[in-house]
């Protein structure tokens, strides 16, 4: 499978992932918002739990590798990177790019 049509999977995977990680974040904000009891437990949830910066971090770098991959396929709609070189060219920059995302998303919230 080239490597165009694996970007263009994962794209659509991180996409997924948003959408089913926006319940956790949700549920997040709304304990936040409740109270200042709320508030003070959220922030110990991200400061301590290590399931929740793992969730935090995992959203972040789908969020990341979404809109890169979202950049690169608004580009290819405007008719740039169609042929199979310019392509696979165009799906290793953008997967350095959200790679480096990435790892600075992983270095803020470790």
């Amino acid at each position: 499978m080239p490597l165009p049509a694996i970007t263009s999977i994962l794209h659509r995977i991180s996409g997924i992932a948003l959408f089913f990680g926006a319940v956790f974040m949700m549920y997040a904000l709304g304990l936040s918002l409740e109270s200042e009891v709320g508030f003070q437990e959220t922030i110990n949830m991200f400061e301590e739990g290590f399931f929740a910066r793992l969730i935090a971090w995992l959203l972040l770098s789908a969020l990341a590798y979404h809109s890169v991959m979202g950049v690169k396929h608004l580009c290819m709609d405007a008719g740039h990177f169609e042929e199979l070189e310019s392509g696979v060219l165009a799906s290793k920059i953008a997967l350095g790019i959200a790679g480096v995302l990435i790892i600075l998303a992983g270095i803020w919230v470790w």
